[in-house]
């Protein structure tokens, strides 16, 4: 299957790093032009600079903006009104239990990892409906089906980016645009990896094998037995927001390893 975007702009929220850094390469690679956005220039120049090296025809353009605000979003929208492609990647998670979660803490994890890609895309879908095709993606997670008993908050936030991505699938109905989820288990991100880097220390674990075993005993049903790679899921984004997708749409799909022990969703 050879996957070719030239023309197409895509737009990936939460992209300096980690599972949005690789969906915007495989993006890139599909000769898509791609817009990624960050917090800091230090963070957003180094993620330019590893995506302008894949050698794809399409542009690379990056922002600084914190798109879990309104006024970040406002800066996004200025820069690049229109898209093609939205990837709604940005998100934070904590281990945290319920009892020691305020409700500030509770507002912040909506803002971010909901709001975020509501004004997204309320704001770019508009536009791919005049043209008549556009994909839209929320990257959301097994937890938001598997809310887990240690990151409740953020498991509430990514069952509600479900509802979100399949009501709008539902609203855009017959326009050419189709809205997915995508729903990551665990995976070798940089902030996985800083979360184990303790344990890893102690065991005298590399990262990759501390994460592994992270897998193992806390996801122990997981099929795969291991966490992924971020390449992995970016190859199910980049499907999605292809033109080879058409008849996908309103769907949530794993990419969990085998995490979630169902038939179905």
């Amino acid at each position: 299957m050879n996957i070719d975007l030239g023309g197409r702009t895509a737009i990936i929220s939460g992209s300096t790093g980690g599972i949005g850094l690789a969906i915007a390469r495989g993006l890139a690679r599909a000769n898509a032009d791609v817009v990624i956005a960050g917090r800091s220039q230090k963070s957003l120049d180094a993620a330019l600079a590893e995506l302008r090296e894949q050698g794809g025809r399409g542009q690379i353009h990056g922002v600084v903006a914190d798109l879990g605000t309104a006024a970040g979003a406002e800066t996004l929208f200025a820069a690049h009104p229109r898209a093609d492609i939205l990837v709604n990647n940005l998100g934070i998670y904590d281990d945290v239990d319920f009892f020691e979660v305020p409700d500030s803490e509770w507002t912040r994890f909506y803002d971010t990892n909901v709001l975020s890609g509501v004004r997204l895309a309320r704001h770019y879908a508009p536009g791919m409906v005049e043209k008549g095709w556009g994909r839209i993606l929320f990257i959301s997670s097994e937890s938001g089906i598997a809310i887990p008993a240690d990151m409740i908050n953020y498991g509430v936030t990514k069952a509600a980016n479900l509802a979100v991505s399949h009501g709008l699938a539902k609203r855009l109905a017959g326009t050419g645009v189709t809205v997915n989820a995508v729903l990551p288990g665990p995976t070798l991100t940089d902030g996985v990896a800083a979360l184990v880097a303790d344990a890893a220390q102690a065991s005298g674990r590399s990262i990759r094998e501390e994460a592994d075993n992270f897998v193992r005993t806390a996801r122990p049903s997981s099929i795969i037995q291991r966490a992924a790679d971020v390449d992995e899921v970016a190859h199910l984004a980049v499907y999605l927001a292809s033109p080879y997708s058409s008849a996908t749409t309103g769907a949530a799909l794993r990419v969990d390893g085998g995490v979630v022990d169902s038939l179905a969703i």
